[in-house]
């Protein structure tokens, strides 16, 4: 192995400091340590409803956002839909995913994000109470068993993810943006 200079003596040499960084995230991501190298990476977002965390995968979630103003109510819709809003320009309805499923409405805090759904042909922005963030698994960690969950969406579960004691549910959107009930949405 190549010997390393000390980052402190590069300090006053940007490109040299930049390439030896640079070198050394290569040499971290190339070991044979890496998650990458243990299996494929599966990558989803992960996210709070009704007290219990759920994980997205990456593919099925287009962005992440801040409840729109105005919402632009929709007459005769079901309770469920919260209304439309303008998102870059196109017009998305807006889903209240755990009034949907028959938890109850989602109190809108601060926290409260809406998840824009990555898929052809049904539009949606989902509203969830909390949106965490990334989570990283490898394909050795997921399980086709499917935890029980406070809100009823067993049928839109696709497997799990093992984390530390917790077993994450998966949340498939394309199944749920595909379910006949879901795309009726008028009273």
């Amino acid at each position: 192995m190549v010997e390393s200079a000390p980052l402190k003596a590069l300090r006053d040499q940007p490109y040299e400091l930049l390439a030896e960084l640079e070198r050394r995230g290569r040499n971290a991501t190339a070991s044979p340590e890496a998650p990458a190298a243990t299996g494929r990476e599966w990558v989803g977002v992960a996210a709070r409803m009704a007290g219990e965390l759920y994980l997205v995968a990456r593919e099925e979630a287009r962005e992440v956002l801040g409840i729109p103003s105005p919402l632009t109510r929709v007459p005769g819709a079901k309770p469920w839909v919260l209304g439309l809003a303008s998102i870059r320009g196109q017009l998305f309805p807006i889903i209240d995913l755990r009034q949907y499923l028959g938890g109850g409405a989602t109190p809108l805090t601060r926290l409260t994000r809406i998840i824009v759904v990555n898929h052809r042909d049904v539009p949606a922005g989902l509203v969830i109470d909390e949106v965490l963030g990334f989570r990283r698994f490898t394909e050795a960690e997921f399980s086709a068993e499917v935890p029980s969950t406070i809100v009823q969406c067993g049928r839109y579960l696709a497997g799990s993810f093992r984390h530390e004691h917790d077993q994450l549910p998966v949340l498939s959107l394309r199944k749920l943006l595909e379910e006949p009930a879901f795309t009726a949405a008028s009273l």
